[in-house]
Parts: C-alpha cells; sequence; structure tokens
C-alpha cells in the first residue's frame, strides 16, 4: 500500500509533529501504515526523531525540512517518517542504540536511514543544509544513501540484519539473574564520585547535566553508609547549578542542561522531568542541611510549575521551548538596560545580589547568574528581592513566549506528582498536595478499558501506554496515599501493576518489557532498562513495587518485586554507569524502611517528624488514634494497638521497639 503524496502530520497529537506539518516533505508519523508504505516501494526510510523543545532541531527544520528543493530529494528517494521522541522513546531508544554501537555520538535530531523492513543501516544527528561544522551536507547525505542502497542493497541489507541483532541482544536481551548485593551501590555510588567536579559540582567537563539517578545514587550512599564525602557531592552540585544560569532567577525553574562546565549558559529548554527531580532533591537536601536556598528554589521552581505548566484539567506539559522570535535564550536574557528600565532606581539593590554574565562565546543578551556570595546573601535578604523580582516577570511576561509543548506525557507527570506530594508534605503546603491529586486525576481519568495514555493532548489520547507509565503512576499513587492517607491511592496503585503484568510482563516472569504486547509497529520490544536524564524503566517497575508492596504488606507482589529486581540487576552489570536507576532500585530492594504511625491528628506529635524527614527508601502510614480501619500491617501481619500514638520503623521484616516521643523518633529519622 501507499499513503498519499502530501504530509500527513496535520492530525497528530504531538505538537512536535505539528511544528512539521506545514513542510513540504511527505512527512509520514511512525505507523504500521508507513512502513508498509516503505515495503510495498522497496525504498529505503529516513527516520526523523526530535523534540519540540529541541534547539537544533529546529535549527535543521528550518534549513532543510522548509526547503523545496531539499523536500524533493527526500520526497523522491525516501519514505520519510517524522517521530516525536516523548511520544515515542521505544523508537527513539531502539535507534539512537544503533547510532551508538556504529561508533557515532548520539543526539537530536536523530537522523537514520533505515532498509524497508525497519532495519538501521546508517545515520547521525544534526546535518546542515550545506557542508559545514566538518560536516557533510544534508542534500549530499541523501544522494550518498541512496546510491549506496541501490549500487550494494545486498551489502546494506547484511549490515543492517547485523546491526539490529547486535541492538537487540544489548536492550531486549536476557542475562543470568544476578544475587542483590549491598556492595552494588557502594561501587557504583565510588565511581560517580570520582568523576565529580569538587570545584563546580556535576560530573566534570562539559556538557553538564543535573543528572538526576547519579545524584539518586550518592544521596541512597549517604543514607545507607554514611558517606559524608557522597551527600557533600549532591549539596555542591545543586548550591551550583541552582546560582548558575542554568537556573532561572527571575521565574523558577531549571533548564535541561549547561553548555559549560560552570552551570552558566544553559540550552535554554525547560523539561518537566528535570524540575521534578530538582523538587526532589531539594526536599532531601533541605531535610538534610535545614539550608534555606533549597526550600526558597523548591518554592520558586513549584510556582514557575504552577504558573505556566498546567494545562487543562490539572495535569502538567512536557516542555518549554528555548526559542522565541527565532534566537535561543532570548526570552529569558537580560541587557543592563533592560534591568535598570523594569527596575528604574531599584536596579542597584538588584545587582548587588545578581550578576548579569556576557560569557565569551554566547552571542545573545546577557545571562543572569549569582556568585556564591550573593547567593547566600540573597537567601539573607530574600524579602528585599520579593518585588523586585515580580516587576521583572511581569516585564518578561510582555515578552514573546517560548513555545509550550502542551502535551501531557503519563511518566513524567508521574514524576512531577509524586514530588509535589512528596514536598508539599515536608513543607506543610497543602495546595501543592492538591495541585498533585489534581494532576494524579487528570492522568487516571483519560484511561480507556483500565489502560493509561502515555499521552495526551486536548482531547487526543495516544494509547498505549508503556511500562513507566504504570510505574511511575503507581509510584505517584504510593506518594499521594502517603500524604492523604486516602486509601483509593492504593486501589489505584494495585490496578496500574496489574495492568502492567497484563501488558508488559514477560514470558519468564522475570521482567518488563517497554512497550505493550499489543504494540505492532515496533521492531523490537525492548526491557527499557537504560537511564536518560530520569532513572529507566526497569528501575521505576522495581521502586513502584517495593513501594507497594512495602505499604500493603502483600508478600507475592514483594516475590515479584524481587525477581524483577534480581534479574535486572543480572542485565545492569553488563552495562555499567546506564544503569543507576536499576541499582538504586535494587538498593531500596535490599533494605525497604516502613514507618506506621498512629496519631492524634487533631493535634499530632509523631506525624510532624516524618514528614520533614523525607527519605526516599521508606513509605510511611499514617493512622488516627482509635482508628478501627486501614491500619498499618506490621511484618507478619501484625497490626499496631490504636489507643495511643505510637511509631514503629521497620527495616524488611525487623521492627524497632515502639516509638512514643517526637524526639526520638526525630534520631531514628534524622542522619
Amino acid at each position: 500500500m501507499t499513503l498519499p503524496a502530501q504530509n500527513l502530520l496535520a492530525e497528530e497529537a504531538s505538537p512536535y509533529l505539528q511544528q512539521h506539518s506545514g513542510n513540504p516533505v511527505h512527512w509520514r508519523p511512525w505507523s504500521p501504515a508507513a512502513l508498509a508504505e516503505a515495503q510495498a516501494l522497496q525504498r529505503p526510510i529516513l527516520l526523523s526523531v526530535g523534540y519540540a523543545a529541541c534547539h537544533w532541531c529546529h535549527v535543521m527544520a528550518h534549513e532543510s525540512f522548509e526547503n523545496d528543493g531539499v523536500a524533493a530529494v527526500m520526497n523522491r528517494l525516501f519514505v520519510n517518517i517524522k517521530v516525536d521522541r516523548e511520544e515515542r522513546p521505544d523508537i527513539d531508544q531502539i535507534y539512537m542504540a544503533a547510532l551508538s554501537s556504529m561508533g557515532e555520538q548520539g543526539g537530536w535530531p536523530l537522523t537514520m536511514f533505515l532498509t524497508p523492513d525497519g532495519k538501521p543501516f546508517w545515520g547521525g544527528t544534526y546535518f546542515p543544509r550545506e557542508a559545514r561544522y566538518g560536516r557533510p551536507g544534508f542534500v549530499q547525505v541523501l544522494e550518498a544513501v541512496d546510491k549506496a542502497w541501490r549500487e550494494k542493497k545486498e551489502s546494506v541489507n547484511q549490515s543492517a540484519d547485523g546491526l539490529t541483532t547486535h541492538v537487540e541482544a544489548r536492550l531486549a536481551g536476557s542475562h543470568a539473574k544476578a544475587v542483590l548485593d549491598s556492595d552494588t551501590l557502594a561501587k557504583l555510588a565510588n565511581g560517580i564520585d570520582g568523576m565529580i567536579d569538587r570545584e563546580l559540582g556535576g560530573l566534570r567537563g562539559a556538557p553538564k547535566f543535573p543528572n538526576a539517578p547519579f545524584m539518586q545514587s550518592l544521596w541512597l550512599s549517604w543514607l545507607r553508609d554514611s558517606t559524608a564525602a557522597h551527600r557533600d557531592a549532591v549539596l555542591l552540585s545543586l548550591e551550583k547549578m541552582l546560582a548558575g544560569g542554568i537556573y532561572d532567577h527571575v521565574g523558577g525553574g531549571l533548564s535541561r542542561y549547561s553548555t559549560d562546565a560552570e552551570w552558566l549558559v544553559p540550552h535554554f529548554e525547560k523539561m518537566l522531568y528535570d524540575n521534578a527531580q530538582l523538587v526532589r532533591l531539594c526536599n532531601w537536601a533541605y531535610a538534610s542541611t535545614g539550608k534555606e536556598l533549597f526550600r526558597l528554589r523548591i518554592e520558586e521552581t513549584i510556582a514557575w510549575l504552577l504558573r505556566e505548566m498546567r494545562v487543562e484539567g490539572g495535569a502538567f506539559a512536557a516542555s518549554l521551548d528555548a526559542d522565541s522570535e527565532g534566537e535561543e535564550g532570548l526570552f529569558y536574557t537580560w541587557s543592563k538596560d533592560e534591568v535598570e528600565l523594569a527596575l528604574d532606581d531599584e536596579s542597584a539593590l538588584f545587582f548587588n545580589y545578581f550578576t548579569v554574565a556576557d560569557p565569551h562565546g554566547w552571542e545573545g543578551k546577557p545571562i543572569i547568574r549569582q556568585t556564591e556570595a550573593q547567593q547566600t546573601q540573597s537567601v539573607i535578604d530574600r524579602q528585599q528581592l520579593v518585588p523586585l523580582k515580580e516587576k521583572l516577570l511581569a516585564a518578561r511576561s510582555q515578552r514573546i513566549r517560548p513555545g509550550r509543548d502542551g502535551k501531557a506525557l503519563t511518566d513524567w507527570n508521574g514524576l512531577m506528582i509524586a514530588a509535589l506530594a512528596e514536598a508539599g508534605r515536608s513543607l506543610g503546603r497543602s495546595d501543592w498536595i492538591e495541585a498533585a491529586a489534581a494532576g494524579f486525576a487528570a492522568i487516571a481519568g483519560a484511561g480507556r478499558d483500565g489502560r493509561l495514555p502515555h499521552s495526551m493532548l486536548g482531547a487526543k489520547r495516544l494509547f498505549p501506554a508503556l511500562s513507566s507509565d504504570y510505574a511511575a503512576m503507581t509510584n505517584a499513587a504510593v506518594s499521594l496515599f502517603e500524604a492523604t492517607g486516602n486509601p483509593d491511592y492504593i486501589d489505584r496503585a494495585k490496578n496500574f501493576i496489574e495492568q502492567l503484568d497484563l501488558w508488559h510482563r514477560d514470558s519468564d516472569k522475570t521482567g518488563y518489557y517497554l512497550t505493550a504486547s499489543d504494540s505492532t509497529d515496533v521492531p523490537i520490544r525492548i526491557r527499557g532498562d537504560v537511564d536518560e536524564a530520569i532513572p529507566s524503566a526497569t528501575g521505576q517497575i522495581i521502586e513502584a513495587m517495593v513501594r507497594l508492596s512495602s505499604l500493603t504488606g502483600d508478600l507475592d507482589l514483594w516475590e515479584k518485586a524481587w525477581t524483577v529486581a534480581e534479574h535486572a540487576a543480572g542485565r545492569a552489570e553488563h552495562q555499567g554507569y546506564g544503569q543507576a536507576g536499576i541499582v538504586n532500585a535494587c538498593a531500596l530492594a535490599l533494605e525497604p524502611l516502613k514507618l506506621g504511625i498512629v496519631d492524634d491528628l487533631a493535634n499530632p506529635q509523631l506525624v510532624p517528624v516524618a514528614n520533614r524527614s523525607p527519605d526516599p527508601r521508606r513509605v510511611d502510614i499514617v493512622v488516627a488514634t482509635r482508628s478501627a480501619i486501614n491500619l498499618p500491617a506490621l511484618p507478619g501481619g501484625i497490626l499496631p494497638p490504636t489507643d495511643r500514638p505510637g511509631a514503629w520503623l521497620c527495616t524488611g521484616q525487623v521492627c524497632l521497639p515502639v516509638v512514643t516521643e517526637a524526639e526520638e523518633l526525630e534520631r531514628h529519622l534524622r542522619r
């Protein structure tokens, strides 16, 4: 079959695909129909993968995909398929792994050439229209690939077969299960610690990413083994990035990464997942240190989230673009004159606390940042800065805004919902917990026949969900139960695990695939073991099962979690640093903590201690004194007495004696 000789992206549920619906390229969305067309024509596939907030994706689109001449060559030689990597991370991971296996540096836009049956044989990332940057021109690439396909088809197919086999073994293969060992986390954390930039935070060199899975490895190592250097590496990294240009000092929120080693010049796109993980890390850091910097940045980031990222119904948008008016960072950067115009005679006060930096090689307007001394003083004098930031924010709101990718991704929303619920508990912000509950209801209510969508945009839904969606929403449900005590969230979490089992479990019942069993358009069903900017699907699944089984006392679910963890650990042994999410989750499985609290909820003494002592290893159950329902089952199925306040802290199947005083509970929970 062949599809109409025209661009077919206009009705897609992805803003990124819609951005390309006016291209003269005859784009197809990834679908069985597009793959069938390539087979029918025996024409190779040009696969272009990107996302809405990707700067270089926009550059390549403007240079090549909007050009009639380039489009004519693409349409003549290839079946052209455009993929939003956020909608289809399964497709993205398969072909990014293929590019990596060719020895090429990955990134977006991802430009891959496939045989008509979808097997990769060559690729790259950004190609300029004309040869420059040491890269060949895009038309030159297109014609060379076509020539190789026509003249060397047999060897191209052989190469594609070998590459596909290699990728399948890497992403979908099995290894013998491993014995879960506490040394695994220590070894990983020590390795990460050896890469930490002791002066600037983060990993040494540039570019610098927040790298939340690595930060969590270090934090778990500190909590478990008291390795103070690992805690300090996380705190240093947070303090440095929160002073840099990667953090939006006017409006709150973190950009995706810094192009330099000093966190100064970001790629200005803001991603939902980065900010979810920032809130969570800052929440742990504030609880550990009491430093007001972390609380303030949580408040600013959540204010940005609720102001700019909520979509209709209460869920959260995926990202904000880096560019506006064709220029990266224009919305977020300020000249000294612009600051003075907005603040008038208060501008001198502003410059006491902030620096407008104009770094070498940066072609845009200056970037707001803070020195260490300015950061420290701005926290002390924070009330003086509130009206100044409000004036700058009001002035900035008059600018042309970057585009927003308004699709709500289920797994990313799950991360943010959990972060909001946890921060709301810790900082006593019921409004944040309410926002988390509204987001959860929006995502859970968008399901069909008990199944979640992976993405939604307005009334459009993209089914089926991925395994990461069920895992993230299970973790979100557990966090909301901890924050509200509403048992409906536990019922929801159980349903999500049932759907995960039904559609994603492998035939050996030792793990899960990222894509559902009824997904008909994937060349390989991959495991989802590899971390990206967020923990892998497998890591999130193990965490979700461990937390839910700890809450409910469900031993069958606990056995399932343990089996999945053992087999995931076996695969992770062969992969190195891309598996931090699995290692972190296995550490949770080894030593799960459970805190059951009975308290007078009208005048609680123990609950506030738990709330201000967040620990990613621990789940909390709170019931009112004299309650007869929803009691926290302790190991062995024992129900605690509810006639007086008390707290029971359990590690696995072993509990400490009951604690009745807040000060004693604080000593047990604090490190």
